[in-house]
């Protein structure tokens, strides 16, 4: 574990992390296929959000040993689950442009092919005290074809970087911001491919990105932040943030700055 936090305060990130095993893989595809068949692939897409306090097999992939093994490795071993949200590429998306809070992914434009502009989290979680670290978990494999994960390694280090509006449309974040190319340097870009159970993390300055998914496979994973219970939101009066479904993930929380009461 003590390799593992030296690469990722080196690069930023840590990827292919073997976490579920072929049962618990199945079970949970299968958990979610039951979604699909009840809400439609169009309110699946992007729409099941912190519902990790609604199914309990959600919680347990939240709370998965393996995950929160690394999750602590990072963080330390008293930590949030501060958020989390599953998000589908779907092979064909005809679906408009649905809103959502500040730094979540939307939904693209009617015929725009769907992607995820070059951003950092932090740019919109309005955290303070320690940076919120994200967790792809994948249901599906993530691949080039189908979207997967790219990275810029290191660039964390960079504190946070101008986001402007961006001028290709079809960009999923709400807010439809994206860090200018020649601050990105998009020819540093890792790909970081996943098979269905295994997961990547990354920190939240990290400079991130993914293409649109070009294949006929579907792109679903668990996204989950956590931050370590010593984080506190900021008191922001024009971007005011709640954190209603904010849970201990592990250890003890002496500060209570994200309770619900």
């Amino acid at each position: 574990m003590a390799k593992l936090q030296e690469t990722y305060n080196q690069q930023g990130y840590l990827s292919a992390m073997p976490i579920l095993n072929d049962t618990e893989l199945r079970e949970a595809r299968h958990a979610f296929s039951e979604l699909e068949r009840e809400f439609g692939e169009e309110y699946t897409a992007y729409s099941l959000h912190n519902v990790h306090l609604q199914y309990q097999w959600v919680m347990g992939l939240a709370k998965h040993p393996h995950v929160l093994q690394v999750v602590k490795a990072i963080l330390g071993p008293d930590t949030i689950l501060l958020d989390s949200r599953f998000i589908c590429k779907y092979p064909i998306v005809n679906i408009p442009v649905k809103q959502g809070s500040e730094g979540e992914e939307g939904k693209p434009e009617e015929n725009e092919q769907p992607y995820v502009a070059w951003h950092q989290d932090m740019r919109y979680w309005g955290i303070a005290g320690g940076s919120v670290l994200s967790v792809w978990l994948a249901l599906d494999d993530s691949l080039k074809e189908n979207g997967a994960l790219q990275v810029i390694p290191g660039s964390h280090c960079s504190g946070m970087l101008p986001h402007h509006p961006a001028t290709r449309l079809g960009n999923m974040l709400s807010v439809n911001q994206a860090i200018p190319d020649e601050l990105v340097e998009p020819e540093k870009a890792v790909l970081c491919p996943l098979l269905a159970g295994q997961m990547s993390i990354h920190d939240g300055f990290l400079v991130h990105a993914s293409d649109p998914n070009t294949s006929q496979k579907r792109r679903c994973g668990l996204v989950i932040r956590y931050v370590s219970t010593s984080a506190y939101p900021i008191e922001d009066p024009d971007r005011p943030r709640k954190f209603h479904a904010a849970v201990l993930a592990s250890g003890t929380d002496q500060f209570s700055h994200f309770s619900n009461e």
